[in-house]
């Protein structure tokens, strides 16, 4: 029989791993990357909130993570957030320059860094007076003004309580930058503690048999809040991978009789194409989830038929704790839906001049609920444009309510204005992609003299295709009216991706 950790009441994020460890001490914890107890692992956290701590961290203070998916980025997560800390994962694959502008803007005092990382942080300490310990993991010996980690914990202090938690931050997360500079978003412990207790209330619940793959890298918000620290708080056990590799990753499915899938499109398309990938690969797998990015009707559906894993499509913001809706909420699976609210969030579609839109019609997805951020890191006018005095934030997708499934038709920042005519990228996109020629397709907007934007098409060819900017216009032109058909085709190599999948159109809009 299966053991349900019922929820207590828990202030700090950390609380649930110690509530976890007390209940489950010999279930393994961690498994792949690294390998551990919750009893264990809630000794090292001990150890690691003890050390900062010991280095004159105080409550409130930033520590920055830039690491990658590995004990150490676990330990030093929920260590920061015992001792009273702000968590402030840095992707890893930032440059230099990107990296130093997080840490300046959070003003973070200490960093724990990847041996592997670690050159990153060459020639910007010196620009960040805030900066005062940098605790390098994996490293035999530290370089110049650093300390490994093993020195760093050498101290054996054990943590002094704190009353940080509920409303208090405990996580600063840089948003991915698709649409400007990346802002800190302020996440308290009573937002991410609040999502995974809307999520348990779904077909999303964990049990503590349950054994999950994260394959998705841990500083962004998916990985962190719903891959690791749910499935910690609800006892299960998470599989790390250190990178994905869609054989590797199959074989360690079957090896750890993984049972939930967390992963974005790109994973599932890989799997799907994977040579040797066939349904015993993943006989026990209960459920798969996917966000971050649009999944394709067609790769959800191959999922299910081809190796017979019902994928629930989610939608969510680094904003929100992140999930916001799941297929996993209703009793019926609609394809290019991305579900239905959680309980406890409360979302509608609005205008231009805020008012709910007629059934039917787009709108701004608007939503409330106690996941949803207080607002971004010292932009008061920022947050302000985003979240009124009564809690709303205005995400800028736009939605369509389909008798009560969220379909999302664009994102409001994209929207091209042809004449005053709206155009969302996605509908010239979904049109692009029937073309039999087209491989991937984003579509952004151009500026005009006359009109004020006109359609641009940036397309990637299937290999060995050839095709004229004319015959794909032309081709948009028998689905589409004239003014959201493409007036300038560019033909690529390839598109600039986020780690998540998402295309960043702000990196061709200057081209």
């Amino acid at each position: 029989m299966q053991l349900l950790i019922p929820w207590p009441t828990l202030r700090n994020l950390a609380d649930s791993l110690h509530d976890t460890a007390a209940h489950l001490p010999d279930r393994p914890a961690l498994l792949g990357a690294a390998t551990l107890t919750y009893r264990e692992l809630n000794a090292r956290v001990d150890e690691v909130a003890g050390a900062f701590q010991g280095a004159g961290l105080a409550p409130g203070d930033r520590v920055a993570l830039l690491l990658g998916n590995s004990g150490y980025f676990v330990e030093a997560f929920y260590g920061a957030l015992r001792a009273g800390l702000v968590a402030v994962p840095v992707n890893n694959t930032f440059t230099a320059e990107e990296i130093g502008a997080i840490l300046a803007d959070s003003g973070a005092r200490a960093v724990v860094v990847g041996d592997a990382y670690d050159h990153q942080l060459d020639g910007i300490r010196e620009t960040l007076p805030a900066l005062e310990r940098v605790i390098v993991t994996g490293a035999s010996s530290p370089p110049m003004g650093t300390r490994t980690w093993r020195q760093f914990l050498g101290g054996g202090v054990r943590p002094a309580g704190t009353e940080v938690g509920g409303d208090d931050l405990a996580l600063l997360s840089y948003t991915s930058g698709t649409t400007g500079r990346p802002k800190g978003v302020c996440l308290s412990h009573a937002n991410l503690l609040a999502n995974h207790e809307q999520m348990a209330a779904t077909r999303l619940s964990l049990e503590s048999g349950d054994v999950v793959l994260c394959v998705l890298p841990l500083f962004h918000i998916y990985a962190l809040n719903v891959a690791l620290a749910y499935t910690i708080a609800r006892g299960a056990t998470v599989v790390l991978a250190e990178r994905f590799d869609p054989l590797q990753t199959l074989a360690a499915i079957a090896e750890h009789r993984i049972t939930v899938l967390v992963g974005a499109p790109p994973t599932y398309t890989a799997w799907l194409n994977a040579p040797t990938a066939e349904p015993n690969d993943l006989a026990s797998v209960r459920y798969a989830v996917s966000g971050a990015a649009p999944l394709e009707p067609r790769v959800l559906e191959r999922f299910g038929s081809e190796l017979g894993v019902q994928i629930w499509e989610g939608y969510g913001l680094t904003e929100t704790a992140p999930v916001l809706t799941s297929v996993a909420v209703g009793d019926r699976v609609v394809p290019g839906s991305v579900g239905r609210p959680l309980p406890g969030v409360e979302l509608r579609l609005v205008d231009r001049n805020g008012q709910d839109v007629q059934p039917g019609d787009p709108g701004e997805v608007v939503v409330r609920g106690p996941n949803v951020f207080s607002g971004y890191w010292q932009q008061p006018e920022a947050s302000a444009a985003v979240r009124d005095a009564e809690g709303w934030f205005a995400t800028g997708d736009i939605g369509i309510d389909e008798d009560g499934d969220l379909f999302l038709v664009d994102r409001r920042a994209d929207l091209i204005i042809v004449s005053g005519f709206n155009v969302y990228p996605k509908e010239v996109e979904a049109v692009l992609l029937r073309h039999p020629k087209v491989a991937e397709t984003t579509v952004i907007g151009a500026a005009h003299p006359y009109t004020g934007e006109v359609v641009r098409a940036v397309v990637v060819l299937r290999e060995g295709e050839e095709a004229s900017a004319h015959e794909i216009s032309e081709f948009c032109g028998r689905s589409l009216a004239r003014f959201k058909c493409p007036q300038v085709v560019d033909f690529v190599a390839s598109l600039p991706h986020n780690l998540t999948g998402k295309v960043v159109r702000r990196h061709l809009r200057g081209n």
